[in-house]
C-alpha cells in the first residue's frame, strides 16, 4: 500500500481527526500486544523494527547491525517473516540459487546476500534453525511488533524527515502503536537523515532513557558516479518512493521520469515492457532500487547503504547486549 498523504501532516487533518476514533480502536489493540510475553531464542537477539508502517530504513539498518556484529567475531544470521511472499508452512533457510522473491520476499533475498537468512512466521523455529546451521548471534529484520521473539537488543529505526507523522495509528495516522508505547519497549532509537520531525522523536526517547544514534543512507559511490549527468527513469514499489528519487538526484542523475508503485508491488510482464518502452522513447536508463530489482527484472539497481554516525556506540550497544544475553542464558 502507499501511505496517505495526510499521515504526514501535523497537527492532523480533519479527515485524521475523523478517523480518530477506529485509530483509537486500533491503538489499544497494538499497545496491548507489545505488553504480551515473547519467547527466548536459545541465541542473542536483535530485533530493527520501525515506529511508523513502512519505508524507515530497517533493513538497510539489519544490514549495518550485520557488518558490526561480525567485526566483533559473531556470525550472525537473518530472521524475516518474507513479506509479500506466496510460500507458506515451515521456516526455511533462504537459497539464493533456487528462491525467487515471490517464494521468499524480496527483503530476504537482499539480506542472504550479506548473511544466513531465514524466512518464517514462527520465528522460534527459524532461530533452531538458524543456530544449527552454525549463526551465533540473530538478527530480526522487523519483528518488533508482533513479539514472536523477545530482544535481547531493541532498535527502533525513524526516517527523521517524517518521524512519527501526525502522532496517529492507522487508519487515521502512521504509527504502528501507541508512540509511548513504542519508546517503552525499545532500548535504541536510531534517527535516519535529518528533518525536525526525527529532533522531536529523538528528544522524546532521551527523555525516556534511551540511546539515540543518528544514521545516513548513501548510495554505492561506484554506482552514483556511473549515474552522474545521465538521463534516468527512476521507478520505484517501496513505501516510500520520493526517498529513492532523491537519493538519485542528489547523486547528480537528471531524472527524466519517476514511477511510484505500491511497496512490495508485483510487477506484471506488461508493466514492464511499459517501462522497458517509456525509457528507451525518452533515450533514459532505467533504475530502480535494490529490493525492486529482486521483483523486477527491468532495470539496474542503485545499492544503497546506512552508515551510523557515531559507529563505535552502537558496536558497544551490540557488545553489552550479547554480554547480558549470554549470561542470563548462563544463569
Amino acid at each position: 500500500m502507499r501511505a496517505p498523504g495526510f499521515w504526514r501532516r501535523a497537527p492532523a487533518s480533519p479527515l485524521a481527526r475523523a478517523l480518530a476514533p477506529l485509530a483509537a480502536i486500533y491503538a489499544a489493540a497494538a499497545g496491548a500486544r507489545l505488553m504480551r510475553p515473547a519467547p527466548r531464542a536459545e541465541l542473542p537477539v536483535v530485533i530493527i523494527g520501525g515506529l511508523t508502517l513502512g519505508g524507515d530504513g530497517k533493513t538497510p539498518t539489519a544490514l549495518a547491525v550485520a557488518a558490526l556484529l561480525r567485526e566483533l567475531g559473531e556470525e550472525p544470521a537473518f530472521l524475516t517473516r518474507g513479506y509479500g511472499r506466496g510460500r507458506r508452512g515451515a521456516p526455511f533457510r533462504v537459497d539464493l540459487a533456487r528462491h525467487t522473491a515471490a517464494e521468499a520476499g524480496d527483503e530476504a533475498l537482499l539480506l542472504a546476500r550479506r548473511a544466513p537468512t531465514f524466512v518464517g512466521a514462527d520465528r522460534l523455529a527459524a532461530a533452531r534453525l538458524a543456530r544449527a546451521a552454525g549463526a551465533t548471534a540473530l538478527i530480526c529484520d522487523d519483528g518488533l511488533h508482533s513479539r514472536r521473539l523477545d530482544a535481547d537488543l531493541a532498535i527502533a529505526v525513524v526516517d527523521a524527515a517524517h518521524g512519527a507523522g501526525n502522532g496517529l495509528c492507522p487508519p487515521a495516522g502512521p504509527l504502528r502503536a501507541p508512540l509511548a508505547r513504542q519508546l517503552d519497549i525499545v532500548d535504541c532509537v536510531v534517527i535516519v537523515g535529518a528533518g525536525e520531525a526525527g529532533e522531536d522523536i529523538a528528544d522524546r526517547s532521551r527523555a525516556c532513557g534511551k540511546l539515540v544514534l543518528r544514521a545516513r543512507m548513501r548510495p554505492d559511490p561506484k554506482v552514483a558516479r556511473s549515474l552522474a549527468g545521465a538521463p534516468v527513469l527512476a521507478f520505484a514499489g517501496i513505501a516510500r518512493p520520493e526517498k529513492f528519487f532523491a537519493t538519485l538526484e542528489e547523486a547528480g542523475a537528471r531524472l527524466v521520469g519517476r514511477r511510484a508503485f505500491a511497496d512490495h508491488h508485483r510487477f506484471r510482464r506488461r508493466e514492464i515492457f511499459l517501462l522497458r518502452r517509456e525509457a528507451r522513447a525518452l533515450g533514459a536508463r532505467l533504475v530502480t532500487t535494490e529490493k525492486d530489482a529482486a521483483r523486477c527484472p527491468a532495470g539496474a539497481a542503485l545499492p544503497v547503504a546506512l552508515h551510523f554516525d557515531e559507529e563505535a556506540a552502537m558496536r558497544l550497544a551490540l557488545a553489552r547486549a550479547l554480554a547480558r544475553a549470554r549470561l542470563t542464558r548462563a544463569a
